[in-house]
């Protein structure tokens, strides 16, 4: 059985990344990329999906467990009444390989280890053939894909697993390498732990001194979140993914089980003021680089999420072998999502490319050209309903924040133009946008209630709402999102976190049932600070750190009844806007004022 999600670490070389529970059972592995088929799918049903444990035989064993310093090198303590064993899991980035390491140091006495080892491919499906190569390395091999194990226990056979006991004495040092590598290159030469070791944490400590934190409050939970975001960008094209994980339900038991392996661009604005914030301006860039590269094309060819490399088809299918986590079914793999139509992600990359252009990182002349020509199809399109920003797979309507975001778009558009003395029909885009502004002030807008609404002629709300002020549309002072804000304490909250909607009630063609959603609840905590409340802002921010894991990482999701986090892990929607909310609290630079370009009142 898999472990609950707070029991995970993650460790990756940012390009792929794995999961490992507090028990030393790495459950969750894809390689040699974020979205390639699981070696280690244990999390998603039984451990012979794959798995790959390092543990003490004694089950009474004290376990204790930290990141080393600001890296993601995993140490895991096993203490028994023999003896203290450390065990040390990471991926060595940068290297142009794919390694899996898995050090076991003896730190006192002695402790009898065990190690079972389960790879399969094909999410579970395929069973490898096991060779012997030496006398320290065996081969598992089925098709394109080749993992090679390097350790000098002695490993056997048992029930279609490799399996060793082993003794650990103070001062051992016993070494597990697992290197992923396409089946027709030759074997992979075993990697010296301690160069390995040594440049890993290197990268990870040379990337953290970066920061320009300089002494903020909540330091250490801005550093693990961006540390966090760090390990879900694909390095060589820049590419952040949602999560590592797909289908982690957002209820257990459920069935909205999504795959958040790729990158959606509504991310893009927030991704962008965190990490430029934070010293950040070459991830910031590659990001941006990789936004441009993505919508390149047609415009009415632009999608709302692409691959890690950009590949546009994410064939969303079922994998109906899974028992899934929990028994949460179906497991799937791709995201049907990604041919929706939804309005706000031209407002989402527009406001981005605005952002960059700010902070001076250069977009060039294709850059603008292209964003010209999604200004004219969003011109063409942004009266027509769409699956909005919660990608509802139910009817299409008028989504408010669909229209707002379409504001955002025609606004930043004719910012560029003033500010950057950049090319462009300003006078039809300022029309647009009034218009634009009109319509949702009209049509979005409960006036009896005094609270926008999630879509036109409706009554329900949504959390979206919340960012009004954070993208500029109104003031955070206007009675309009005061009455907002009431209007969403009083219908959305849970145990004072926030849900995105209420799943009962809208027609979002799923069975209702789900967590309170994260970065709503920090995006609560922001627009009390815009709006001046911000004691009540801090003691939000305050009450969402304690939802981390101890090792300070968040799911999507908090299922308030089951007091756990809940949905894909770790999630970078979660972390950025841990960040934001952090920076909008501590700084005098806020990214609430970067974005609306607005002064956030004084607490």
């Amino acid at each position: 059985m898999s472990s609950r999600i707070e029991d995970y670490a993650l460790i990756g070389d940012c390009e792929s990344a794995a999961l490992v529970s507090l028990q030393g059972s790495i459950d969750w592995l894809c390689w040699p990329r974020f979205d390639s088929d699981a070696c280690f799918a244990a999390l998603l049903g039984r451990e012979d999906n794959g798995r790959w444990l390092i543990t003490a035989q004694d089950g009474s064993a004290r376990i204790s467990r930290r990141y080393r310093g600001n890296t993601l090198i995993v140490e895991t303590v096993f203490e028994t009444s023999d003896g203290c064993v450390r065990l040390m899991d990471f991926m060595p980035p940068g290297d142009g390989r794919s390694d899996l390491m898995r050090v076991v140091v003896g730190e006192r006495g002695q402790v009898a280890m065990r190690t079972e080892l389960i790879v399969r491919f094909g999410y579970g499906t395929v069973v490898p053939w096991v060779t012997r190569q030496g006398d320290r390395t065996w081969r598992m091999i089925a098709g394109p894909d080749m993992v090679t194990l390097h350790t000098p226990v002695e490993m056997r056979g048992e029930n279609l697993r490799s399996v060793a006991d082993f003794v650990v004495t103070a001062g051992d040092v016993v070494p597990f390498t697992l290197t992923y590598s396409p089946s027709y290159r030759p074997l992979p030469e075993a990697v010296e732990v301690e160069p390995a070791l040594r440049v890993t944490e290197k990268f990870w400590t040379d990337w953290a001194a970066q920061c320009q934190l300089n002494g903020d409050k909540h330091a250490d939970a801005v550093m693990r979140s961006l540390l966090t975001l760090r390990a879900l960008i694909y390095a060589p094209t820049g590419g952040i993914v949602a999560a590592v994980t797909t289908s982690l339900p957002e209820r257990p038991g459920g069935d909205r089980n999504w795959d958040y392996r790729f990158c959606w661009l509504r991310d893009a604005t927030l991704t962008l003021l965190a990490f430029m914030d934070a010293g950040y301006h070459e991830e910031a860039g590659a990001w941006r680089d990789w936004l441009v590269r993505a919508i390149a094309g047609s415009p009415d060819q632009m999608q709302i999420m692409y691959g890690v490399a950009g590949e546009r088809r994410l064939t969303e299918w079922e994998v109906p072998w899974l028992e899934g986590y929990e028994n949460s079914r179906p497991v799937r793999v791709g995201n049907a999502a990604h041919a929706q139509l939804q309005l706000d992600v031209g407002g989402e990359l527009m406001d981005a490319l605005h952002q960059t252009r700010k902070a001076g990182l250069a977009c060039s002349e294709e850059s603008w050209s292209a964003q010209r020509v999604m200004l004219s199809h969003l011109a063409r399109l942004w009266h027509q309903p769409d699956q909005g920003i919660w990608e509802v797979r139910g009817p299409a309507r008028h989504f408010t924040y669909s229209k707002v975001m379409c504001w955002v778009a025609f606004d930043r558009a004719v910012k560029d133009v003033e500010r950057f003395q950049l090319e462009g029909p300003v006078d039809e885009w300022r029309a647009l946008r009034d218009e634009i502004h009109r319509d949702v002030c009209t049509h979005g807008f409960d006036a009896s209630r005094n609270t926008f609404v999630q879509s036109y002629g409706d009554t329900l709300l949504d959390a979206s709402l919340l960012l009004l002020p954070a993208v500029g549309f109104l003031p955070a002072d206007d009675p309009r999102i005061a009455g907002t804000m009431a209007a969403v304490e009083q219908t959305l909250l849970r145990d004072g976190l926030v849900m995105r909607y209420n799943t009962a009630q809208t027609n979002d063609g799923l069975p209702p049932g789900e967590g309170a959603f994260l970065a709503c609840s920090f995006w609560l905590a922001d627009a009390y600070a815009m709006s001046g409340r911000g004691q009540e802002a801090e003691e939000l921010f305050e009450r969402l750190l304690k939802l981390r894991t101890p090792l300070g990482l968040l799911a999507e999701e908090y299922d308030v009844g089951e007091q756990r986090l809940v949905g894909n892990f770790p999630q970078a929607f979660s972390h950025v806007a841990l960040v934001v909310t952090a920076f909008n609290l501590m700084r005098d630079r806020k990214p609430a004022e970067q974005r609306s370009e607005r002064t956030v009142p004084e607490r």
